[in-house]
Order: C-alpha cells, then sequence, then structure tokens
C-alpha cells in the first residue's frame, strides 16, 4: 500500500513511524516532511492542492492522510475526490467546523452541544461596544485559521478593545480575523479527546493533556503545544460520561443532520469545569502533540483503524495501561521571532525515549533546525513519573543553538 502523508511535524513523525510498523505499507511519501520522515520514506516538496493530487495520481497513491487543517479547509479532499484518490479527512464544507469559529459555534449551539455562551461579530465597532457591557475575562477568538495563536483571553476592556483591533484593523492575522467570536470565560482545565469518525459512528481515543503556554506553570503566550500526557490524570470517568452525553452524542446527531458525513478525525478541545464538561473548539484532524502520545500508546494496527472507517465498519480501540508524555524542544523565541539553521546533535545519546523530529531536517550528514517546535522526545512508563524521568533525561544531551523547553510537562 502506498500512502501520502501531508504535514511536516511531530505528529506526521508519530503517524509516519506508527504505520511503518505495517508490512502491508510498501512506500510513503511526506509532503514536506521533516528529519524522520525523510529517513521512513520519501519527503517531497508540494503543497498546492492541485501539486498534491497530480502527484497521487502519478505515483498511484492508495491513500491520503491530512495533517495539517489549511489542506483540508481550503478543499483538498474534494479535489482529490474528483479523481477518486482516497483521503482520510473531510470535506471542505466539513472542515469548516474547524476553519470557521464562527460555524462551528453556530453548529453547537443549534444542536445544544454544551459549550460556552457566545456571540459572532462582523463588525468591529459592534465589537467594540459588545464587549463594554461585558463582565471580565471574556475571550475573543479569530473565526479563522490562525496557527493555533488567535484566542486571547482578555482581563479587561482595555485589553479586549485592544485584541478586536488587532484582529479587525491590524490584520495581525490575516483574514482569519476579519469575523470574531467573542465568548465568556470558562475556569477549569482543558482536555483533548480525538475521534476517529467512520461516516456514520465516532470512536473517541482516551484522553490527552496538552500544555499550551510557552513558559513553565503555563505562563507565557500560546503555541502550538509544548508537550503532552495521556491519559489525562485530571479527566475522571465522570468527565467523560459527561462528555459522552452532552458533547460526543448530539455531535454525532449534528453531523448527520447536516448530512456531515466523513471518514477522518474529529478531536475535541474540551474545558472541564465546577459545571461539567464544555466544549471549547472542533478540529478536524489529529491533534500535536497529543498525537504523539496516542500512538505511542494505542495497540491497535493504525492502518486496520483507518481501513475499516473509510470501509463504514466499526472498531474498537485499545490502549496500553501506562502513561505516555512528548516534551517538544523548541527554537528560542518561539511562538514569536524564531531562528532556525543549527545543528541538531547528541541525537544519538537518546536511549529511552522515541525522538520524532518536526521542524528539522537533514542537510548532508546534519539534522539542522528550521521551524519553531523542532522535535519531541516521547515515552511511556507505569507512571507519570516515569515517563517524563525519561524524556528529560534524554532531552540534557541534545542540543541546538537557543533551544528550550518546558521543565513540568506531565508533572502532577
Amino acid at each position: 500500500m502506498r500512502i501520502l502523508i501531508i504535514g511536516e511535524g511531530g505528529r506526521e513523525s508519530a503517524l509516519a513511524v506508527k504505520l511503518h510498523q505495517d508490512s502491508r505499507v510498501t512506500k510513503m511519501f511526506f509532503a514536506n516532511g521533516n528529519a524522520t520522515t525523510d529517513v521512513i520514506g520519501k519527503n517531497v516538496h508540494l503543497s498546492e492542492i492541485k501539486e498534491l493530487r497530480d502527484f497521487a495520481i502519478k505515483e498511484k497513491v492508495d491513500l491520503t492522510i491530512v495533517g495539517p487543517e489549511a489542506p483540508l479547509v481550503a478543499g483538498l479532499k474534494d479535489e482529490f475526490k474528483k479523481h477518486d484518490l482516497k483521503v482520510f479527512g473531510p470535506n471542505q464544507k466539513v472542515a469548516s467546523l474547524e476553519g470557521s469559529k464562527a460555524f462551528s459555534k453556530k453548529f453547537m449551539q443549534t444542536y445544544d452541544i454544551k459549550t460556552a455562551k457566545a456571540v459572532v461579530f462582523d463588525s468591529y465597532n459592534n465589537a467594540k461596544e459588545y464587549v463594554q457591557t461585558q463582565e471580565y475575562p471574556l475571550v475573543i477568538k479569530a473565526s479563522g485559521l490562525a496557527g493555533g495563536k488567535g484566542v486571547v483571553i482578555c482581563d479587561t476592556l482595555e485589553e479586549a478593545e485592544a485584541t478586536i483591533h488587532d484582529f479587525m484593523i491590524r490584520r495581525i492575522y490575516g483574514d482569519a480575523g476579519i469575523r470574531l467570536v467573542i465568548e465568556e470565560y470558562l475556569q477549569g482545565f482543558e482536555a483533548s479527546i480525538i475521534a476517529f469518525s467512520n461516516g456514520e459512528k465516532l470512536f473517541p481515543c482516551i484522553a490527552a493533556k496538552d500544555y499550551k503556554k510557552a513558559g513553565n506553570g503555563d505562563t507565557g503566550p500560546n503555541t502550538g503545544g509544548m508537550g503532552s500526557v495521556a491519559p489525562s490524570p485530571e479527566f475522571t470517568a465522570e468527565h467523560q460520561a459527561d462528555f459522552e452525553k452532552n458533547i460526543l452524542e448530539p455531535t454525532i446527531h449534528g453531523l448527520k443532520e447536516e448530512g456531515f458525513s466523513f471518514k477522518g478525525i474529529i478531536f475535541f478541545g474540551l474545558m472541564v469545569t465546577k459545571n461539567g464538561t464544555y466544549l471549547l473548539e472542533y478540529n478536524m484532524r489529529f491533534g500535536d502533540p497529543e498525537t504523539q502520545v496516542l500512538m505511542a500508546l494505542m495497540e491497535n494496527n493504525l492502518l486496520d483503524v483507518i481501513n475499516d472507517c473509510m470501509n463504514g465498519k466499526d472498531i474498537e480501540l485499545k490502549f496500553k495501561d501506562e502513561k505516555a508524555v512528548c516534551l517538544v524542544m523548541c527554537s528560542g523565541g518561539y511562538p514569536r521571532n524564531i531562528e532556525t539553521g543549527f545543528e541538531i546533535k547528541n541525537e544519538d545519546k537518546v536511549k529511552h525515549s522515541q525522538l520524532l523530529y518536526a521542524g528539522a531536517v537533514r542537510r548532508g550528514d546534519k539534522v539542522v533546525s528550521n521551524g519553531g517546535r523542532v522535535l519531541n522526545l516521547v515515552a511511556t512508563g507505569a507512571t507519570y513519573e516515569d515517563a517524563r524521568k525519561k524524556v528529560y533525561e534524554d532531552a540534557l544531551p541534545v542540543h541546538f543553538d537557543y533551544s528550550f523547553y518546558r521543565e513540568d510537562i506531565g508533572k502532577f
């Protein structure tokens, strides 16, 4: 079987390693890939949907798996379908559940999915007037895709007005901020649940915990994710039951009512408060870095799971009775201004963890950084402390200029 994986992060490395274990996979291509995927298969430098389509036809690709959200929101599935190319992921309309926070919020409200109260704004003046009447803190979100960074928790009216100006007037995230979602602030802890869809039903994985802030103790700016653990130690059976009743089941109902049948992934970004579990957002693809810990614990053959979903079959997901920790090593300055091109040294001294490259490429016999999140170290153990000890011991010798990472991933 010939597989094309689109994306170049640690998530794609984790999927590649998992699929590489299956002898039925005869060839893997990666657009654009990284220093891990370069060893497993062939990296190809393609970005436009038509380029990817033509490549998939030429190379007789049997299955395409899309890691990042942008190609799905841009309609990759729709274009591939015209040429009978199989894609594990939703079409452009369904991908709008991630691509437009305004669209997804309306979906949640229509189908009584437990979520924060919110109002959508297209007008700068109307948004400014609204925040003058609200209690703080409150949350302002750019409706479009902003690389996981278009969400700001505002503690004061001044912050809210500045954020609205940044999004709608300064356009710091381009067209993503033309429309805003302003919603109530929920106090609690976050959890991530990734579910597989077979076109009729959703099959959730165990809950994972993502660390979004750049600094220890959840301080600093939001990032794409500084690490993750699974299962989430905070997410109880009671929280799971609340999720299934008030979020999962009405989501399945809403998807059917809207005709949003798809074979792929739906990611639930959750906030657990004293009043229960709320849905913050949908993503329509594998999460990063949650995928890294889930693949480390998944006992199923991933290709079987995907094939069964593609064929509309029910699946039973199984995970090891262990704990997994993923530590992300980043370029200095991330998530703002970063410098890249630095050689990564001592990768051969990683003994207890799985090293998955993300923002790193091979140049000759060297591996150099080329992104903000440079590499992941993933380990499992009987306890969180066992797993985190492995990744932190392995992080010590690994070096590239100006690297940094959080010191509290998996510390409970």
